[in-house]
């Protein structure tokens, strides 16, 4: 190999896996990002009330903030990923979604205001996914299916 031939190799790699994002992969990171902020902000008022409220067991409510705040850091990980084109992070976007669903249908069968929670959530889980396995995202990301190895 000669020396004007070593710069070439890297370039055409980096060219082929860089390209414009498509908008259906920045509306997945958005919506992966959203869910994270929520259970960021879900886990931290269950922690100031569990700390400076009167809950009925405040090791519980204390426990259940910090679990809902460590939580977070899949989906928001997920969308720092898909933001910068890791083919890894659609593994974490598409699992934090199949999770969410059985939170939305358990907030859509309270009869209570979790209902409307449960509908946004179910929505944008749905969305979400849908985002995720279309074939410009999974294009976009770099990720064959079985069998389509490169050659």
């Amino acid at each position: 190999m000669s020396s004007e031939q070593t710069p070439d190799a890297p370039d055409t790699v980096v060219d082929t896996a860089a390209g414009p994002r498509p908008r259906r992969l920045t509306y997945a990171a958005a919506l992966s990002g959203l869910e994270g902020l929520a259970l960021v902000v879900g886990g931290m008022w269950m922690l100031v009330l569990g700390l400076t409220g009167d809950p009925d067991d405040r090791q519980q409510a204390v426990t259940g903030g910090v679990t809902l705040i460590v939580l977070a850091l899949l989906p928001l990980l997920a969308a720092r990923g898909l933001l910068g084109l890791r083919s890894w992070s659609r593994g974490p976007a598409v699992i934090t979604q199949i999770m969410a669903l059985p939170v939305a249908y358990n907030l859509l069968q309270a009869d209570s205001m979790a209902i409307p929670a449960g509908i946004a959530l179910a929505a944008v889980a749905a969305a979400s996914l849908v985002l995720l396995v279309n074939g410009e995202t999974t294009r976009a990301l770099g990720i064959r299916g079985p069998g389509n190895a490169q050659k």
